[in-house]
């Protein structure tokens, strides 16, 4: 464990200066056309077999070790968000509107570190490591699908098949030298909603001669708060939040539609099976009361991120072996984030771990897709030295 955190330690110019070079060339998702060139440069420079274009923008490099055994896949997120940065750093973004607002850069910096590291360990591996640099985490952007089902699609868990993922995130809810290694969810699942409403337009002085459906969407506001508050166990989990409304054009028009978006998040499987059954049966008996009528649509943007009991177990070992006194959380860290890693998780036995990454002193400590978002560098080195000795663990 010693020699991967020391060679971590070692390369840390390396991925810093790659960190900071995808920083300042941030790319939305399926438009990672320059960070997918470098990293792809990367890898074909330490002689992996190098495959492109897998999920549009996506990047495989393979690595097999001097042994037979299983394949594992290690996920790094390469997308950026539609944010203009306020962070005042040397290396801020220089594309306008676009910034790395949820430490992604580190975590491709932290990717190509590590197959340095797994490559020049190549001889102790028994099995195969497949690199997976994926776009567009962060959302569809157009496309039918995100970037790790379109992955997927394209057949990443295939040819030689994955037995085993690993993923990460640098985390700035919490500081420096904390981890979290927990078995069971740890990121929920997340549909997205449309909710189209219409009703009959007129004077905003005669509401009496008008269907509203302002009034009939705020109804369904106020009431989708109950499915938590009412239909859901209390120890159970879910978040039902309507983020956009759209309605009307002035003051004297009571307008002719209405559309509601928003996201519905859950971890359990049955949890999500009565929200949405609650959701559908809220909107459209609400509507269709007050006269308007409606389209629903929900899309399932990625399932819960659930982590493998056995896989996990391996991973907080090598946590706690390489750094003994760190705080480790192993339960108690659930968030409502998203991340379709869950995807991959839900075909083959995963663990997404987390790194701290803030620190209060240097004012790095701005929540994820925050204008100010930036973490503390040193972060990246426990992010390489973990995954490194994590994947070469599970194929030790």
């Amino acid at each position: 464990m010693t020699n991967f955190l020391n060679e971590a330690k070692e390369l840390f110019p390396y991925t810093q200066s790659m960190r900071r070079d995808f920083h300042i060339h941030p790319e939305l998702g399926f438009k990672e056309i320059r960070t997918g060139g470098i990293v792809a440069k990367e890898l074909e420079a330490l002689g992996l077999e190098v495959t492109k274009g897998v999920g549009k923008t996506g990047v495989v490099g393979f690595l097999e070790g001097a042994k037979p055994g299983p394949t594992v896949l290690l996920r790094f997120d390469m997308d950026a968000l539609p944010i203009h940065e306020d962070t005042g750093a040397e290396y801020a973004s220089t594309n306008p509107g676009v910034m790395h607002a949820c430490g992604h850069d580190g975590h491709t910096a932290i990717g190509l570190t590590v197959a340095k590291i797994l490559h020049a360990h190549r001889n102790e591996l028994a099995g195969s490591i497949k690199f997976c640099f994926q776009p567009s985490e962060e959302g569809f952007n157009g496309e039918e699908m995100g970037g790790n089902l379109m992955m997927i699609r394209d057949g990443v868990l295939d040819g030689p098949k994955v037995d085993k993922t690993l993923s990460l995130h640098l985390w700035n809810d919490k500081p420096l030298g904390w981890f979290s290694v927990a078995k069971g969810p740890v990121m929920a699942g997340a549909e997205l909603f449309t909710i189209n409403l219409t009703g009959k337009g007129g004077h905003g002085a005669a509401p009496d001669t008008t269907v509203d459906p302002i009034i009939a969407a705020a109804q369904i506001i106020t009431a989708l708060q109950t499915i938590a508050s009412r239909n859901v166990a209390p120890l159970k989990s879910t978040v039902v939040s309507v983020t956009s409304i759209h309605s009307g054009t002035t003051f004297n028009v009571i307008p002719q539609t209405a559309q509601l978006l928003g996201t519905i998040r859950t971890f359990d499987l049955e949890v999500r099976k009565l929200v949405l059954e609650r959701f559908e049966q809220i909107v459209r008996g609400i509507a269709e009361s007050m006269g308007c009528q409606v389209e629903v649509e929900t899309k399932r943007v990625t399932p819960a991120v659930i982590n493998n009991d056995e896989v996990t177990e391996r991973v907080l070992e090598t946590a706690r072996a390489m750094f003994p006194g760190a705080e480790v959380d192993t339960e108690s860290y659930l968030t409502m984030g998203a991340e379709d890693m869950g995807y991959m998780q839900e075909k083959v036995d995963g663990c997404y771990f987390m790194i701290g990454s803030a620190n209060d002193e240097k004012k790095l400590n701005y929540n994820h897709h925050h204008p100010k978002f930036d973490f503390d560098e040193q972060a990246l080195i426990s992010g390489v030295a973990l995954m490194s000795a994590a994947a070469a663990d599970l194929l030790s």
